[in-house]
């Protein structure tokens, strides 16, 4: 169905979604300008990325931080100079801490190089390191807007000691975490986000959050924001209607700032491994089918309570165009590193 039908049956406005956070992950742009990329705006002029995505509505910029990286990309060198360049643009820098030395995510949580393994030892190790990573991004100017203590944690964090056979862990590490950025010298200080995967499925969510604060140590006031992924080729069941409810549940049982921090839409998909949902069957795999699935979850997110942000994961990493999915395609970037169409959706959402 067309965005306006769509709209209709979520009960939604059709006006702009007016999201307080409307941004990309740009972690790998490095990268890629290191491999010879220029980046140019829609109309073929070669721009800045950063000023490109700034005209096109983006007004803040996710990036992830690993822990020593082998060769050094994503670490706190890299990190620091990218959200140098963001703020000089006048983006807001979102700091994706993965606590770990490569991809943290739903499948792999491993503890950096060197770090303990004990649990007494190693939340006072990640106290210190939020904290030390805190002040170094003050110390060079930059003043994160959000930042969010693990990556896609469903499964926990710092493996095995922080994993679901001990929630009690699991909310201990956590704790240490947020403690460590709000003891800080940053100034001011962040929103602190908790960010889980499968943002549709409410059962995930409602299990995470009620057996890891029933805990103890990790409590409301450590975290300002729950951050969901939502994509659309992993599963039929991530229904744009499932996505309003899980959300409309968390606001209403949590009251926490609620933010979709990744999602894609593919320019080409000709063999997904999964069905997508029913919902988005009819949104065509082009620019504009990008620009229309953008505005529809972005109108979900704006529709919930404290529902305030959207951020597209990493629509200019043009040499690993399909981003982890079977579709061969989600940037938002042609492969000569010019500007879609869909990137100006950023300004209506």
């Amino acid at each position: 169905m067309h965005l306006s039908g769509l709209s209709a049956v979520l009960g939604l406005s059709a006006s702009a979604a007016a999201l307080t956070y409307k941004g990309v992950d740009w972690s790998s742009v490095v990268v890629e300008e290191k491999a010879g990329v220029s980046y140019k705006n829609v109309n073929g002029g070669a721009q800045s990325i950063e000023q490109i995505l700034r005209d096109s509505g983006v007004n803040t910029v996710r990036q992830r931080v690993w822990v020593n990286p082998s060769g050094g990309t994503y670490n706190m060198a890299y990190n620091i100079n990218l959200a140098k360049r963001a703020k000089n643009a006048g983006l807001g820098v979102y700091v994706d801490f993965h606590f770990s030395d490569t991809w943290a995510d739903p499948a792999h949580q491993a503890i950096p190089s060197g770090w303990p393994t004990a649990i007494d030892d190693l939340a006072w190790k990640l106290y210190n390191y939020t904290l030390d990573a805190s002040n170094q991004f003050q110390d060079n100017g930059v003043q994160p807007t959000i930042m969010s203590i693990g990556n896609e944690i469903t499964g926990g964090l710092l493996w095995p000691t922080g994993g679901t056979s001990s929630w009690y862990n699991m909310a201990r590490l956590l704790h240490s975490a947020s403690a460590g950025i709000k003891d800080s010298r940053l100034n001011p200080k962040p929103k602190i986000m908790i960010h889980l995967d499968n943002g549709w499925n409410w059962n995930t969510q409602n299990n995470w959050y009620t057996n890891v604060l029933k805990q103890g140590p990790l409590v409301s006031s450590d975290y300002d924001m729950m951050g969901v992924s939502f994509y659309p080729f992993y599963s039929a069941s991530a229904t744009l209607t499932s996505l309003k409810s899980s959300l409309t549940n968390m606001a209403n049982k949590w009251g926490k700032e609620l933010v979709v921090a990744e999602t894609d839409w593919p320019t080409s998909c000709p063999n997904p491994a999964d069905a997508f949902p029913s919902d988005a069957k009819n949104i065509p795999f082009t620019a504009a089918g990008q620009s229309q699935w953008i505005k529809a979850v972005a109108d979900v997110v704006a529709s919930v309570p404290k529902g305030n942000g959207l951020f597209y994961w990493e629509p200019a990493w043009i040499h690993n165009a399909n981003l982890g999915s079977s579709c061969a395609n989600n940037c938002m970037f042609s492969n000569s590193g010019q500007a879609l169409s869909s990137l100006s959706v950023f300004r209506n959402i």
